[in-house]
């Protein structure tokens, strides 16, 4: 079940505590990604809210946004830059994107495995995705109030593990929104400050969300024939051996008449 548009955009752009998450999540991705000049770019879920630095900088800018949510115009000010998609079935060539982010599109994807390999096939040989998923152990997944409460949140190994089953090398891992989500505007001038404290900790069970980079790899050859070895074949080819084991009336005789 996805997220409904309205929704997320009067989150992320009229609450203060969208806002927060916005900037967290946003500085968390142009740390990995400082530069995207002559760059593809694109966004699915609701990616919208990460992508406006980018506007300026990259060759091309898209956000897709699945049918089942729902799209907006974006950005509100200028020329449209979203597109109504099919969630795993996108109007976008084979190996045509550098740069993709998703937010709000894979905890609430029905078909998971689906979309990651339309994700791979969108992406170029050494293209980068960002996936932005809610932490399952995170206090943002458990407030209904949130965007991160619907869906299926993750741990980060199940996200390591989505990625490397279609063809990622999973490259850095990071968190976000280690503060509390309440949309108070007294207690949100201390968000950064949360924050920042939450990024300097050694591990990150506290964040509201996962982030994970990976790398698109080449596709390994499949192996020809199989490779699994019998220790202990079964002979069933193998000729009939004689038998050692003698009829008892032919024992007997060889033993001669009992004795009285």
């Amino acid at each position: 079940m996805h997220q409904d548009v309205y929704f997320l955009r009067d989150f992320y752009y009229t609450t203060h505590l969208g806002r927060a998450a916005q900037k967290a999540m946003r500085d968390q991705l142009q740390l990995r990604w400082p530069s995207v000049t002559g760059l593809s770019v694109a966004g699915f879920g609701f990616a919208a809210p990460l992508l406006r630095p980018f506007l300026e900088q990259a060759s091309r800018v898209m956000t897709l946004m699945p049918a089942q949510q729902g799209v907006l115009h974006w950005p509100a000010e200028t020329e449209n830059h979203s597109v109504l998609v099919e969630e795993t079935s996108w109007p976008l060539a084979s190996d045509s994107i550098d740069r993709l982010v998703v937010l709000h599109g894979l905890e609430t994807s029905e078909r998971p495995a689906a979309l990651m390999e339309e994700i791979a096939r969108v992406l170029k040989v050494g293209a980068r995705v960002m996936l932005i998923v809610p932490n399952r152990s995170g206090l943002w997944a458990r407030n209904e109030g949130t965007p991160f409460a619907l869906g299926r949140p993750y741990s980060l190994r199940q996200v390591e593990a989505l990625l490397r089953e279609h063809g990622f090398a999973v490259n850095a891992t990071s968190s976000a929104l280690f503060f509390p989500p309440k949309d108070r505007k007294s207690w949100l001038s201390w968000a950064m400050v949360l924050e920042n404290l939450g990024q300097r900790l050694p591990r990150y069970p506290a964040g509201g969300v996962l982030l994970v980079e990976a790398t698109r790899i080449p596709d390994a050859p499949g192996a020809s024939g199989l490779a699994v070895r019998e220790r202990k074949p079964l002979r069933i080819l193998d000729p009939v051996r004689p038998t050692v084991t003698r009829p008892a009336w032919r024992i007997r005789t060889e033993i001669g008449p009992k004795q009285g």
